[in-house]
């Protein structure tokens, strides 16, 4: 990532630190140039910093998912997605009407019950892979605990059969991370296979499974195409474990040095609201999916053309000292009305009760297991990953101690 601006920016403000502490460099550049040009590896953009900007830009028309839409309606019809299918399917890669329809049938399937009905399930899950961790030897926190409980838990939900679970971890890592073009393409192709034939398969012998949900969601008649039900199962996979995996791990590193914070997630009357300051915190997505603009216009001031696309840092935003008073500190008694961690409008993620109590859980078993964990490596010997979308170290190594009662 690098700039391409000059200006109030200066020129190393993205180079190398920017992926080991990106709310660093986004803080300088929502001080001195709040809406600029960057060029990540996907390409140059228009990186939108502060609160009030990002949040009304996530609600704004005039930037849409689907670039074509910035093209002139006579040029539309015949231009190619963006993405291959189908990921271009994706509720993250669409606009109303398409939008509006797909959504409301996959909210059939999706539902806070179904959601709220698998806290006991998250619960055993956790407890399990806590319990095969051992206590007097480092342990990659990320490998062992962070992504397998997210992969479990929304592989269960749509309904993967646990042999081909590892399978699907590989392959949305790829697509998350800032890989070559042709292993996006290959992993992309790949999950998209596997699921179009799981698709088969629970049409003619449904569960009771998110994917046969999917299937059986119909409103007036309409239901969803299998193409349109293979994107919304890879965007859950991707997004319903990747986020997850991020936000526990960037928490855990926090809240190591934050007894009082820690404390708070032992009871249940205060831990919702310790994770919602841990999410404004640690947002789990650094930066929304690109809009692109459909007409020229103006982001605090600064012209956009019509035709660019444009990143809104939600990461940044929930750093915004205009919005929050002292955003780099975890306060527990925060209000924290207005977080944009999961979006705003009407793209705001479908999954955000799910990343709640995933996170919750997590945590909370964790901590009340291994009250003396500590990491086993300082920070300075971290990798981290070189994604746009989010932000965190390819590994964590801890020493979790003893257990507590042991």
């Amino acid at each position: 990532m690098s700039n391409t601006t000059g200006g109030a920016a200066t020129e190393e403000d993205f180079l190398e630190s920017y992926w080991r502490d990106p709310h660093a460099t986004l803080a300088g550049t929502r001080e001195r140039c709040p809406v600029r040009e960057v060029t990540f590896e996907t390409g140059p953009t228009w990186l939108v910093t502060r609160y009030s900007d990002v949040r009304a830009g996530l609600a704004d028309p005039r930037l849409a998912k689907d670039w074509r839409a910035s093209l002139p309606p006579e040029e539309r019809a015949s231009a190619p997605p963006g993405l291959p299918a189908p990921m271009s399917h994706m509720l993250t890669s669409l606009d109303p009407p398409e939008h509006t329809r797909l959504r409301r049938l996959v909210t059939q399937a999706f539902t806070a019950r179904r959601i709220a009905a698998l806290r006991p399930r998250v619960e055993a899950l956790a407890a399990n892979l806590l319990a095969g961790l051992p206590e007097d030897e480092p342990v990659d926190l990320v490998a062992r605990y962070a992504i397998p409980l997210p992969m479990e838990v929304i592989c269960e939900l749509i309904g993967v059969p646990e042999l081909d679970r590892e399978d699907f971890a590989r392959w949305s890592t790829v697509l998350i991370d800032e890989c070559p073009e042709p292993e996006l393409a290959r992993a992309s192709a790949q999950m998209a296979d596997y699921l179009g034939g799981l698709v088969t398969l629970r049409r003619e012998d449904p569960d009771d499974a998110l994917l046969s949900g999917l299937i059986a969601a119909s409103e007036d008649g309409e239901q969803l195409s299998d193409i349109e039900i293979v994107a919304m199962a890879m965007l859950l996979l991707m997004a319903g474990h990747e986020t997850t995996a991020v936000f526990v791990t960037n928490s855990v590193r926090a809240l190591l040095a934050d007894p009082e914070s820690r404390e708070r997630l032992r009871s249940p009357a205060t831990a919702p609201d310790m994770v919602e300051e841990l999410l404004r915190w640690a947002s789990p997505a650094l930066n929304a999916s690109l809009r692109f603009a459909t007409e020229d216009l103006e982001i605090a001031g600064t012209p956009i053309p019509r035709g660019a696309s444009v990143t809104l840092s939600t990461g940044a935003a929930n750093r915004d000292p205009e919005r929050f008073a002292d955003p780099d500190v975890i306060d527990p008694d925060r209000d924290t009305a207005g977080h944009v961690a999961f979006g705003h409008g009407i793209h705001r993620c479908l999954g955000a009760a799910l990343v709640r109590l995933e996170a919750e859980v997590a945590l909370t078993a964790l901590f009340d297991r291994f009250p003396h964990i500590r990491s086993a490596a300082p920070d300075e010997e971290l990798t981290f990953r070189r994604s746009v979308h989010v932000h965190a170290p390819r590994t964590f190594p801890v020493l979790l101690g003893p257990a507590a009662g042991s």
